[in-house]
C-alpha cells in the first residue's frame, strides 16, 4: 500500500505544479477560457476532449452497472463513443464550430446562441440551464471516484471528494483552460498506461477463462446478445443498450464542455491531428472500460454478499481490489482519478464561464472590465465545485440517484435542449430563433413529462409518486435519446414554418471571412 499511496501523492504534486506553472497564462478572459489567441495544438485538444469525455462515471458507474447487465455487448457503447461521439463529431463539428465562433466572437455556447440567433434572452436562459444541469453530472463524477477509494483504499467517500475538489479547484483557479488542457494531456497519458495495466491484469487473472466455446455459448459473454433475460419491450435490455450507445455517443455533440474544445483549437492541421488522436484515445479507453465491466461475470463470489449483489457503483472497485496486485493499484487509482479531474475541471469551467461571461458581463454589469470578469469567473469555478461536492456527499448519504442516472439526466437534458439549435445551427443557414426556443422549452417539458409517465408505466398508475419518480429517472438514457431526436426534428420543422432569420446575422455567421480562418 505504501507504493500505491506514493503514486497518488506524486500525482497530486504534479497537478499542483501544473497550477503554478500556468498561473501566468490566464491573465485575460480569452486566456482563461481559450488558452490565448493562438489556441492549442491537435494533440492537446484531442486529449482534452477525450479526458473530458471519459470520467469516473464511465469507469465506475456505466462500466460496472451496464457491463454486468449486458455482458460483452456493453463494449458496443465504447465503440459507439469512439465512432459517433468522437470521429464523426470531430469531422462534422470541429472546423465549423471553430470558424463560426471566431467570426461571431463567441467564447461560450450561450454567447454563440445570442450572436447566431440575435437574442440576449436566449443567452441568459441557456446559461442558467447549463449551470443547473451540469451540477448533477459533476456530482456523479465525485460519487464515482469516492466509490473507488472507499472499496480499494478504505477511505471515507466524503474525504476523497473534498480532496479531489480542492485539487481540481486549485489548478483550474490559477491556470484556467490552459492548465486544464496541460493537465488533461498528462492525465490522458496516465489513462492509457492505466488501462493497459488493467486489461493485462484481468486477462492474466486465474478467474478469467478464455475458452472459445464458453464465449460463444454464454449469453453474458457473447458480443451480439444483451446478457439479461429481459431483452424485449420498451424497458428491455435491447432498447436500453441502444439508448445508452446513442446517449453517450450523440449527446457529446451538444454538451458545452466538449464543444468548448473546438473553440480553442489552433488550425486545420491541429484539427486533422485531433480527429485521429481523439478517436484512437476514445476507442482504447471506451473499449477497456466496458470490457472490464463485462468480465464481472467471472467474479460472482466477490460480487455477492449476504445482503445480495454489491451495488453497481462498487462492481469495478471490488473487482480491482481482487485483480490488481499491490503497486499497480495506485496506477489504476490515478487512471480513474485523472479521468475524473479532467472532466470536473472542464465542467466547472463551462459552468462558471456561462455565468460570468453571459449573465454577469452580458446583463448584470455590462461595463465590467476584462479583469473583473476574469476574477468573477475564477470565483464561480470555486462555487460550482463546492455546490457539486455538497450534492455528491448528500447523494452518497441519502442515495438520491444512481451515478449512471445522474449523468443520464444531465447529458440527456442538455443535449435535448441544444442538439437542434447547435448542430443544425452550425450547418444550416435557415435555423430560426423560434425554432431554438421550441427546442429548449419543449425538451425541458418533455424530460419531466417522460420521467413521470415512464415511472408510472413501469410500476402501474396506482404506485406512489416517489416510486414513479425513482423508476422514471432510471429510464434517463432512453428519455435523453428521445429528447435529442425531438430537438433535431422540432428545430428543423419550426425553422421551415417561421420567418427566415436576419440576413445580416446569417452573413456574419456563414459568409464573413478573416485572415487565418480555417478553410
Amino acid at each position: 500500500m505504501f507504493l500505491d499511496y506514493t503514486i497518488l501523492v506524486i500525482y497530486a504534486l504534479a497537478m499542483v505544479a501544473v497550477a503554478f506553472y500556468t498561473k501566468n497564462r490566464s491573465g485575460s478572459v480569452n486566456d482563461f477560457l481559450l488558452a490565448g489567441k493562438k489556441g492549442l495544438n491537435g494533440w492537446m485538444t484531442a486529449f482534452a476532449y477525450g479526458t473530458t469525455y471519459f470520467s469516473a462515471v464511465i469507469f465506475i458507474g456505466y462500466a460496472g452497472q451496464f457491463g454486468r447487465s449486458f455482458g460483452l455487448a456493453s463494449v458496443w457503447i465504447g465503440i459507439g463513443n469512439a465512432i459517433i461521439g468522437t470521429l464523426i463529431a470531430w469531422l462534422v463539428l470541429a472546423k465549423r464550430t471553430k470558424n463560426m465562433t471566431q467570426r461571431l466572437g463567441a467564447k461560450t455556447m450561450p454567447e454563440f446562441f445570442e450572436k447566431r440567433y440575435g437574442s440576449k434572452t436566449l443567452k441568459m436562459v441557456s446559461a442558467v440551464i447549463i449551470f443547473i444541469f451540469l451540477i448533477p453530472y459533476s456530482a456523479s463524477v465525485y460519487n464515482g471516484i469516492s466509490s473507488l477509494f472507499e472499496i480499494v483504499f478504505g477511505i471515507d467517500g466524503w474525504i476523497v471528494m473534498i480532496a479531489l475538489a480542492a485539487l481540481t479547484a486549485l489548478y483550474l483557479f490559477f491556470g484556467g483552460y490552459f492548465a486544464t488542457a496541460l493537465s488533461d494531456f498528462i492525465q490522458g497519458i496516465i489513462m492509457i498506461i492505466g488501462v493497459v495495466c488493467m486489461i493485462f491484469c484481468y486477462m492474466n487473472h486465474e478467474n478469467v477463462s478464455w475458452n472459445i466455446s464458453e464465449l460463444a455459448s454464454n449469453p453474458n459473454l457473447t458480443w451480439f446478445t444483451f446478457g439479461a433475460e429481459n431483452s424485449g419491450g420498451l424497458y428491455g435490455t435491447t432498447v436500453s443498450l441502444i439508448a445508452l450507445i446513442l446517449l453517450t455517443s450523440l449527446g457529446v455533440w451538444a454538451l458545452p464542455q466538449t464543444i468548448h474544445k473546438y473553440y480553442a483549437i489552433r488550425d486545420k492541421k491541429a484539427i486533422t491531428q485531433g480527429v485521429v488522436v481523439s478517436t484512437v484515445f476514445a476507442l482504447i479507453i471506451g473499449f477497456v472500460a466496458y470490457f472490464s465491466g463485462a468480465l464481472s461475470y467471472y467474479f460472482p463470489d466477490i460480487l455477492m454478499t449476504d445482503a445480495g449483489p454489491v451495488k453497481d457503483a462498487f462492481v469495478i472497485p471490488t473487482m480491482l481490489k481482487v485483480v490488481i496486485p499491490a503497486g499497480l493499484t495506485g496506477v489504476i487509482a490515478v487512471l480513474i482519478l485523472s479521468a475524473s479531474m479532467s472532466t470536473l475541471s472542464s465542467v466547472s469551467l463551462a459552468s462558471a464561464s456561462v455565468i460570468a461571461v453571459d449573465i454577469y458581463k452580458g446583463g448584470v454589469k455590462k461595463e465590467a472590465s476584462d479583469k473583473k470578469v476574469n476574477t468573477v469567473m475564477r470565483i464561480l469555478c470555486l462555487i460550482f465545485v463546492i455546490i457539486s461536492v455538497v450534492l455528491a456527499i448528500l447523494n452518497e448519504k441519502f442515495g438520491i440517484a444512481a451515478i449512471a442516472y445522474m449523468m443520464g439526466i444531465s447529458w440527456g437534458t442538455l443535449a435535448g435542449c441544444f442538439m437542434g439549435p447547435y448542430v443544425l445551427g452550425v450547418i444550416w443557414r435557415k435555423v430560426t430563433k423560434p425554432a431554438v426556443w421550441s427546442s429548449i422549452i419543449s425538451s425541458l417539458v418533455l424530460t419531466v413529462t417522460l420521467i413521470v409517465i415512464f415511472g408510472y408505466d413501469k410500476n402501474g398508475w396506482s404506485c406512489t409518486f416517489a416510486t414513479a419518480l425513482k423508476d422514471g429517472v432510471a429510464t434517463s438514457p432512453l428519455i435523453g435519446v428521445i429528447c435529442m431526436v425531438f430537438s433535431l426534428i422540432i428545430t428543423f420543422v419550426v425553422s421551415l414554418l417561421t420567418k427566415k432569420p436576419d440576413e445580416a446575422i446569417i452573413s456574419e455567421a456563414f459568409d464573413k471571412h478573416f485572415e487565418g480562418e480555417i478553410i
